[in-house]
């Protein structure tokens, strides 16, 4: 059995958003589950509203999910491939010519519903002769081109909703070719997902009629047609859709806010499913949680305010290794040891430039007045370096019968006078990271 290809076919028109991420996730998740192909095909055939600033924004939120492509692709580059299909399918009378404007079309559908008719296009094209055809262009109309549909019951079996079928003859013929000359993503998808040997198609349930069309599309082509599976639709609280208009739900702006990627991954990907929402240590663990029979029919419920929980589950999960180029960039040392030392603590990675502040200093300590001598002393049973993960337990056995002092009393002083805040990660971590020039400074009210 071949590996499976897989695509995700945005187009560049605006900012990526967490709906067409779980789109995309889906699909390159599962072809990476079964070392298939993963394809980013550019759906930018609309010259008008497709800019290579989108599609650079499309390529850096992918890189950002961690979703590497196999291949790209661009409709763009495409255009006589879909010249010939639209010829084979002309040819085969497949595709006729229609010349209504679209002001003629509203007004025919209008006609239709006060008749108690579908709304959809009479076929009225169909009865032109070519005289009237030459007459009509002679007036200076251009045609569109829509495919004839085959009027019967086009069937499948969805990977989420199960057997479908949508009857034809409900839905107007569509049109593939603009007056202008121009593709639509119809047909474009079609002749690519064919010559690109795309196995299955995982996309929103917004495109099941569409499905059904290009199911069509593909028989009257001679191709058999991918496997098709349906999510459902991630909503807001509200009820309102997501949409690119919503800025600040766009990956760029989670980025931008410090979410965690791969938060935002799991997010997309197991809401509105019977699995749990919860932190995955990789995409390779969420790639297999992915069953797409146990993705809800009902709309899934996206509350951005649960990214903020996730992203800090997601951060107390993750090893050094994960963080460390990252950890980097914000100038921030101390490797593995200060990492599990404050991983826990995080509500965003950028939280570790504070802590790291607070181990190499210099801080303020804070001493209240009644403490002092007890720090002094805890200051002069500091044992010698070199300290390791233990250093905190002895000191801290030492000092206890020797300052009187137990719980509340006796560790909440040691914080406030080694970071100088109220709480954080635990001081048994910490202190070896601090060391003991630093941590006598502090416990003597000094600043270091």
């Amino acid at each position: 059995m071949s590996s499976p290809v897989l695509r995700f076919a945005p187009s560049p028109t605006g900012l990526l958003h967490v709906g067409n991420a779980r789109t995309a996730l889906y699909n390159a998740l599962l072809a990476r589950r079964a070392g298939g192909t993963f394809i980013l095909r550019y759906d930018d055939t609309d010259v008008a509203r497709s800019t290579a600033g989108f599609a650079d924004a499309i390529a850096r939120d992918l890189d950002w999910l961690g979703l590497v492509p196999d291949r790209v692709e661009h409709q763009s580059r495409r255009l006589p491939r879909y010249d010939a299909a639209v010829e084979r399918l002309k040819a085969a009378g497949s595709l006729y010519p229609a010349y209504e404007t679209e002001e003629e079309l509203e007004a025919q559908r209008l006609s239709r519903r006060r008749r108690g008719l579908p709304p959809v296009y009479d076929r009225g094209a169909l009865a032109l002769t070519a005289a009237d055809r030459e007459r009509l262009e002679t007036e200076g109309r251009r045609p569109h081109w829509r495919f004839r549909l085959h009027g019967g019951v086009v069937r499948w079996d969805d990977g989420v909703r199960g057997p479908q079928a949508v009857e034809t003859s409900a839905l107007s013929d569509p049109v593939l070719v603009r007056g202008d000359g121009s593709y639509l993503y119809t047909l474009t998808s079609v002749v690519d997902d064919i010559e690109m040997g795309v196995t299955q198609v995982v996309r929103g349930e917004d495109h099941v009629t569409n499905t059904a069309v290009q199911i069509a599309i593909f028989e009257a082509l001679g191709a058999a047609p991918p496997a098709f599976a349906h999510h459902n639709l991630l909503t807001l609280p509200s009820g309102e859709g997501l949409s690119k208009r919503l800025g600040h739900l766009s990956l760029q702006a989670l980025r931008e806010e410090g979410h965690e990627a791969l938060a935002v991954a799991a997010l997309a990907v197991l809401t509105g499913t019977s699995l749990a929402v919860e932190a995955v240590p990789g995409l390779d663990a969420l790639a297999e949680r992915i069953d797409l029979r146990r993705i809800s029919r009902a709309p899934a419920r996206f509350d951005p305010e649960d990214l903020s929980a996730l992203t800090a589950a997601t951060l107390h999960g993750l090893d050094f290794a994960a963080v460390a180029a990252r950890l980097a960039d914000l100038g921030v040392g101390g490797g593995a040891p200060f990492w599990l030392a404050v991983r826990g603590n995080l509500a965003r990675l950028a939280d570790a430039a504070r802590w790291w502040r607070v181990v190499e200093g210099p801080v303020e300590p804070t001493l209240a007045p009644g403490d002092a001598d007890f720090l002094a002393r805890a200051a002069d049973l500091l044992p010698p370096e070199p300290w390791d993960g233990e250093v905190y337990a002895g000191w801290l056995a030492a000092l206890k019968p020797v300052a009187g002092r137990s719980g509340r009393a006796l560790f909440h002083p040691l914080r406030l006078a080694l970071t100088g805040v109220e709480s954080g990660p635990e001081l048994k971590a910490l202190l070896p990271l601090i060391g003991r020039e630093r941590a006598a400074a502090r416990l003597q009210g000094r600043a270091a």
